[in-house]
């Protein structure tokens, strides 16, 4: 059709979607004198779009009408509380004019230009307006490495061009900043332990800055210009900083460690004038608190919070002559109690804002329910602003995701079941950043790689409930752009949709945890799945962050006594997932033949989706063997455990072949790769990452195979007694003076300052040589940590009392306390091991450390036994001593 046509038609009063005007020569984008930054930058971007298509775009501030065709972006001083909503108009005279705030001018200058791209001219005909339904739509960075820095604690990264190329790549800021503008987001949040040393120089401690001059010069150029560019295109940079910190340098000028579970006067005025010279220095830079994972306890936290934070903000905006106070981001992670510790901040400092993690540190449900949903109402019933933090997707590594309709309904349950007006979005392998984890020359990069999840989010954050039929057709036309056909387009839309179910349910019904420990695309032994409690289940995985059902021993416990089953059963998560990987198997090879562009970026989809498969039909016959297991229990029939053993075998075959399909595309299926890794099996050897490959399990999982149809691994259940020979201690010079080394036996008294005695304990115990140190310093917080010294790497063996009063510290938990959960099984290596006079029962946990100085610090006020020191590769299978408490 021509245009002469068209014209006709429109006289004619004829409907036409989407109509366009004929270029002419001169347009003019009429911006207000002093126009804000991001009004500049949208006008810029519009008139990119109009030169494109044959336009001679000119931005001015005064105009005549009639002159030329005009543009006119104006603001919209009503929309004070609404800064990005925009009205986009064609006038009766023929101008145009955009309507709306700073960020609602830019928001509406980019979408004039993407339709001018889609149709190929301006449209003759437009009255649209538009307003995003989510307040804060925000992306995370990690300055954070896969792996811990020598000679360094968990989060401890300085910021240096070895660290982190990415920071310093200008080009690759501005391409991924216009990659987020390009989806909406407006806030970008930099993640970093202790940012402050080498971002800023406190004059009162000219010695804390962790980086050369030339580096310092080159942080502070770089994070204005990040700062700046981010502020065009109505983006809120966000610091994020973890408590309590010191840098290095300053920790080591005063002979005290980097991190502190309680405040004291030196490290609280550090901070202070470190958080306010930050301030000073970045003025259009936003804060979020993390009051952990060092810093513990409520009291402290909160103490912190009201002496530490919030005047140093406060001195920071003093600085600077703000008359109002800027929004402050205060994470729940590590915090109790946090509707309390905000009630008691809200009276120091009005604008605080909240965050809180969505489904732990995955992605499992669109229904969160449980103690965590009332977190989070609670948090956005304060009458501020409360965001949802999308938290790492641990379940989801390494492959693409892009199960649209999925995000959507996760949108949708941030809003109305959590109550949030904003979300916080991490990339799909967090640890790695900017790279991916496929075993591509040169790296792809994540922003690219995941363009699909990015886009979800960024459309649905923007407006969740959009006409389901013209939803579909909006992906299916993305998809069909990208791989070059219509219904290739059609077939990877389901294949995603499907594909993307897979690990959300099976990690909710099967997983030991929600946390990033478990790697859940590597698998699990069989004994995690029979037996789960000595690996530190995450209750609030199956209570909060799943719809109601069975966990597996519930399962088979109710099939054999006949019971009735409710919501969600083990057997209907596995039948489920098989049938939605069989379908997405099933679209993305149909989807093979007609793919026309980006074919090797296709191949690589096709083979995540299959590899999804894989992992699927693992965990479904992995869970029938561990079905086979627990019924035996029940039926002693020989018959259940040899159709276990079948089922084993055949997990077995199925891993080779996803071992096989990764050997060759993927270089990680975990980004993280620290002894933090605890699920399969933890990811440390000979001093360094391991078992973070499938090709790097395999052999594990055939052993398992191998001594389960010997009959010597059958996990049915834990052994009572002692399944092993005594420890053997290893040399060990104790530096602590507070303590004092005694010998493991009966009889022996296990606290420097009680007569209560050993009366029983395991036989594998005997011998070792412990340290005892004041009951009373544990149970009032005044115990200082253990400092030892050792030639070679060991296992620490730690005793902690089962018993729920503050007298006794707790074990740590490894969700909200990387470093610890470093160093430390997330369960009891030994149960019921000591029997104490006066005492509850003793569970004892196992603590792995490099050779040389070592500090032992249970980050909890408490007492707590330390029963031995043993060599680093002592295997300890997990079993139960079976006595009884010392109390009668």
């Amino acid at each position: 059709m021509t245009r002469h046509t068209l014209w006709i038609l429109l006289t004619l009063g004829m409907m036409w979607q989407d109509p366009v005007l004929p270029a002419q020569q001169a347009i003019e984008l009429v911006l207000p004198t002093s126009a804000p930054p991001r009004v500049v930058f949208g006008a810029e971007r519009l008139g990119k779009a109009l030169n494109e298509k044959g336009y001679s775009a000119r931005i001015v501030t005064s105009s005549h009408p009639g002159r030329a065709r005009r543009i006119l972006l104006e603001p919209d001083q009503a929309c004070k509380e609404d800064q990005e909503s925009f009205r986009i108009l064609r006038r009766a005279d023929g101008d145009y004019q955009i309507v709306g705030g700073p960020s609602g001018l830019l928001y509406g200058s980019v979408e004039l230009a993407r339709r001018i791209r889609q149709c190929g001219d301006l449209p003759a005909q437009l009255d649209i307006e538009d307003r995003p339904a989510f307040k804060m739509r925000g992306v995370c960075i990690g300055l954070q490495l896969p792996s811990i820095l020598p000679g360094r604690l968990t989060y401890e990264y300085p910021i240096t061009p070895d660290n982190f190329p990415f920071f310093y790549d200008k080009d690759l800021w501005v391409e991924y900043l216009d990659f987020l503008l390009d989806h909406r987001f407006n806030t970008l949040y930099l993640w970093n332990g202790h940012p402050f040393a080498s971002l800023v120089k406190v004059d009162e401690y000219p010695y804390a800055l962790e980086v050369t001059d030339e580096v310092y010069q080159m942080n502070q150029q770089t994070y204005r210009f990040i700062a700046q560019e981010a502020d065009k295109r109505g983006i809120w940079v966000i610091q994020m900083f973890y408590n309590i910190l010191v840098s290095k340098p300053f920790a080591e000028r005063h002979g005290i460690s980097t991190q502190h579970r309680q405040p004291n006067d030196l490290v609280s005025d550090y901070n202070r004038r470190s958080i306010a010279k930050f301030i000073e220095t970045y003025p259009n830079v936003g804060l979020l608190v993390c009051l952990g994972e060092a810093l513990s306890g409520q009291a402290n936290q909160e103490l912190w919070m009201r002496q530490t934070i919030i005047p140093a903000v406060k001195e920071g905006i003093s600085r600077l002559g703000l008359k109002q106070e800027p929004p402050v981001i205060v994470r729940a992670h590590a915090v109790s109690d946090m509707k309390a510790l905000m009630t008691a901040a809200l009276q120091g400092y009005r604008n605080l804002y909240t965050m809180a993690k969505y489904n732990g540190e995955s992605l499992t449900t669109d229904e969160p329910r449980g103690q965590w949903q009332q977190v989070h109402l609670d948090l956005s019933r304060i009458g501020s602003t409360h965001v949802v933090n999308i938290h790492l997707l641990s379940n989801l590594e390494p492959f693409r995701y892009g199960a649209t309709e999925f995000i959507r309904r996760c949108v949708l349950a941030c809003r109305d079941r959590l109550g949030a007006k904003g979300v916080h979005l991490y990339p799909l392998a967090y640890w790695d950043w900017p790279n991916s984890p496929d075993k591509v020359r040169p790296r792809l990069r994540q922003y690219k790689r995941d363009w699909i999840w990015f886009e979800a989010w960024g459309r649905y954050l923007w407006q969740p409930q959009p006409d389901p039929k013209e939803d579909r057709r909006y992906w299916i036309d993305r998809l069909a752009e990208f791989y070059g056909d219509n219904e290739a387009g059609e077939l990877i839309l389901s294949a995603y949709n499907d594909a993307g179910l897979c690990a959300p349910i099976l990690l909710r019904r099967f997983g030991i945890t929600d946390g990033n420990r478990q790697t859940f695309s590597l698998g699990m032994f069989l004994d995690q799945l029979v037996d789960p409690a000595p690996y530190g289940p995450v209750s609030g995985l199956w209570e909060w962050y799943a719809p109601p059902g069975e966990r597996l021993d519930q399962y088979v416990q109710r099939e054999w006594t006949g019971q009735g089953h409710d919501g969600e059963t083990p057997i209907r998560a596995i039948e489920q997932t098989q049938q939605l990987a069989a379908d997405a198997v099933a679209a993305i090879d149909k989807a093979a033949g007609l793919v026309k562009r980006n074919q090797q970026e296709f191949e690589r989809l096709r083979n995540d989706i299959h590899c999804i498969s894989l992992v699927t039909q693992y965990y479904a016959q992995k869970v029938m063997a561990a079905m086979g297991v627990l019924r035996n229990r029940y039926s002693h029939d020989p018959n259940d455990l040899k159709a276990a053993a079948m089922h084993l075998a055949r997990s077995i075959e199925v891993y080779k072949e996803l071992a096989d399909r990764t050997a060759q595309t993927y270089l990680y299926a975990n980004s993280l790769q620290t002894g933090h890794r605890r699920i399969p099996i933890r990811g440390w050897k000979d001093d360094r990452p391991y078992y973070y490959h499938w090709q790097q399990m395999l052999p594990l999982y055939e052993q398992e195979l191998a001594g389960f149809q010997t009959g010597s691994a059958m996990p049915i259940g834990k052994a009572t007694g002692s399944p092993m020979p005594k420890l053997t201690a290893v040399d060990f010079q104790l530096l602590s003076e507070h303590a004092q080394t005694y010998q493991i036996k009966v009889g022996e008294r296990p606290f420097a300052d009680r007569n209560y005695a050993i009366l029983q304990m395991a036989e594998v115990l005997d011998g070792l040589v412990g340290i005892r140190f004041s009951h009373d310093a544990g149970k009032e917080g005044r115990l200082a940590p253990v400092r030892l010294e050792a030639a070679r790497p060991v296992k620490i063996l730690v005793g902690y009392f089962d018993e729920d009063r503050d007298i006794w510290a707790r074990p740590p938990d490894p969700e909200i306390d990387a470093e610890a959960a470093r160093h430390g099984s997330a369960g009891p290596v030994i149960r019921n091991a000591l029997q104490i006079e006066g005492c509850p029962a003793v569970h004892v946990y196992v603590f792995s450390f490099e050779a040389g100085s070592i500090t032992f610090d249970p980050h909890c006020k408490g007492s707590y036994l330390i029963l031995g020191v043993i060599p680093a590769d002592t295997e300890l299978p997990s079993y139960d001593a079976g006595l009884p408490p010392g109390r009668r």
